[in-house]
């Protein structure tokens, strides 16, 4: 866009024929990137600052964006799952370490890494500190899977908490694993054909003149 294509462009000036509209198009995009290069590049470094600096200050906007990217097709999946991993896996340490359940939620909270399970596990604390059981808890919150809430019922039942969560936090590490093997073995492909695609594309529109011309020709 800023090198190549401006070439294409003086050349396709010397024939003083029309040129098809995909190739206007594509010179058109080349004209304003090589014009605005400089405010594309800080529009886009501010847009990231503004982003960055929102997402450390606005819980609300943290929110918001974690409630969405749980919601994204295949990626989302993935992190629920790495959620409910680290979720299972902290307070199966602390409370194999001896650390009061109450105690441990208030640290398993800020572990989860994503705020809406962070704030479903800060509602759990306060449900448990009144006295409730925290399966009953996890219950409530409609967030937390059947097997994750039978297996932490069955913890609870037994006095064995602490291996049974440990259960989940393995069985959900190796969920992630095939998962994030899975979305590798198909970003892959998918990249080469968007790759292949733009290229392609604008292959295309700087033949197509000199495609047009040998015909007249």
């Amino acid at each position: 866009m800023l090198f190549v294509i401006p070439q294409f462009k003086a050349l396709f000036t010397s024939f003083g024929a029309d040129l098809p509209a995909f190739t206007l198009l594509v010179i058109a995009i080349s004209d304003f990137m090589t014009q605005y290069w400089w405010a594309i590049g800080f529009g886009l470094a501010a847009f990231a600052y503004f982003v960055k600096n929102l997402f450390q200050r606005s819980a609300a906007f943290r929110r918001i964006v974690d409630q969405v990217v749980l919601k994204i097709p295949v990626i989302g999946n993935i992190l629920n799952k790495a959620a409910l991993a680290r979720f299972a896996r902290t307070l199966s340490t602390m409370f194999a370490a001896g650390v009061p359940l109450v105690e441990a939620l208030q640290s398993v909270a800020g572990a989860t890494g994503n705020v809406v399970y962070s704030d479903a596990v800060n509602r759990m604390r306060e449900q448990v500190a009144t006295g409730q059981a925290l399966q009953l808890a996890m219950r409530q919150q409609d967030l937390f899977p059947h097997m994750v809430i039978q297996m932490t019922a069955i913890g609870e039942e037994s006095g064995a908490l602490d291996e049974m969560l440990g259960k989940v936090a393995d069985f959900y590490e190796e969920e992630v694993d095939n998962a994030v093997d899975s979305l590798s073995s198909l970003l892959e492909p998918l990249i080469m054909v968007v790759i292949g695609g733009l290229v392609g594309s604008l292959v295309i529109a700087m033949y197509l003149p000199i495609f047009k011309l040998a015909a007249v020709v």
